[in-house]
């Protein structure tokens, strides 16, 4: 077995997509930006399609993308003994990334998700199986370098312990975190060892908020609350203004990369950009450069329908920074 660059630890799943009749369902928004999608109830709603994506989900995406980007990529996600979660092995082990690190459960399904899918937003209909969760021992051929942890199950609490117990004693592997609803729901101090660990912490500017306590406030009062958690470089992303990133001593904006056509559909974007951002700093760029990378992938993925499909390798990702506009640099964030 080759040695493993990143593992990423969290969930994976099927998503079937319903593509909704544009006239069939209405969205609102109030006026703190809060959206909602109305359909009539208790009638038949006509659909204009359906399709699955599978071996999908935060970790999963993430895997994916650095298996493109060249990297040597393992997964450490759980799935039912059922053929979805054979479907999945089957279709990461094609994507070149590493399975012998993924925990079967024998009397329990794989995770399936329902996207309702509008124009080029998305509601996602979630049930997650209730696994047992446990922090895998790993063999000396199977440590990595880096582990990329992001979403999992409410059942998971004591795996984040045993997660923080080992990285206490493993100090020479790096860790990304990327934290998923119910991690931002446990709270920073329930999870204080984790985010002191992390050597990247990556978050939109709304999760922000919510993991530091208070309004919106501005992005240098965010890094600075975010770099007292313990987190060595602070990645914030922000919709359509772009992305920035403070290493402690830098603090950079970046732009998003053009798109060549109106999103498609836009699951996985925020997974490609930190995936990407997380790769480019394993291949040894700084985190400006990393900022170049990432919006990059996520303009690819938005591209196409589900996380994946769009997902760059690194040839192309090259590419097409080789030919951005002048303007698609990094600057300083203003004090």
């Amino acid at each position: 077995m080759s040695k493993i660059d990143v593992l990423s630890v969290g969930g994976i799943v099927t998503d079937t997509f319903i593509r909704l009749v544009e006239d069939q369902a209405t969205t609102a928004e109030d006026t703190e930006g809060n959206q909602t999608i109305t359909m009539p109830f208790g009638v038949k709603i006509p659909f204009e399609y359906a399709e699955d994506v599978i071996a999908v989900g935060n970790a999963a995406n993430a895997a994916v993308s650095f298996a493109r980007l060249g990297l040597d990529s393992a997964l450490h996600a759980n799935l039912g003994n059922d053929q979805a979660g054979r479907d999945m092995l089957a279709y990461l082990e094609k994507s070149k990334v590493d399975t012998r690190l993924m925990k079967i459960h024998p009397k329990k399904a794989s995770n399936h998700h329902y996207v309702l899918w509008h124009k080029e937003e998305r509601t996602i209909l979630v049930h997650d199986e209730a696994y047992t969760y446990h922090w895998p021992h790993l063999r000396p051929d199977e440590m990595p370098q880096w582990i990329y942890f992001t979403s999992m199950g409410e059942d998971s609490e004591k795996f984040h312990d045993e997660l923080a117990e080992w990285l206490g004693r493993h100090e020479d592997v790096k860790l990304a975190f990327q934290p998923g609803t119910f991690q931002i729901k446990m709270g920073a101090k329930r999870l204080a060892e984790i985010y002191k660990q992390a050597d990247v912490l990556a978050v939109n500017r709304e999760e922000a908020v919510l993991i530091t306590g208070g309004v919106h406030e501005n992005l240098n009062e965010l890094f600075d609350k975010l770099h007292a958690l313990g987190s060595k470089t602070v990645v914030i992303s922000d919709g359509h203004d772009g992305a920035y990133a403070s290493d402690g001593t830098r603090r950079l904006k970046m732009p998003i990369y053009p798109d060549p056509s109106p999103p498609y559909e836009r699951t996985g974007a925020g997974d490609a950009f930190t995936s990407t951002f997380v790769a480019a700093l394993i291949h040894g760029a700084d985190i400006e450069g990393a900022l170049q990378w990432g919006p990059i992938n996520s303009m690819s993925v938005v591209q196409h329908l589900g996380a994946q499909k769009g997902l760059l390798t690194e040839a192309q990702l090259s590419r097409l920074l080789q030919h951005s506009p002048k303007w698609y640099r990094a600057t300083p964030l203003e004090k």
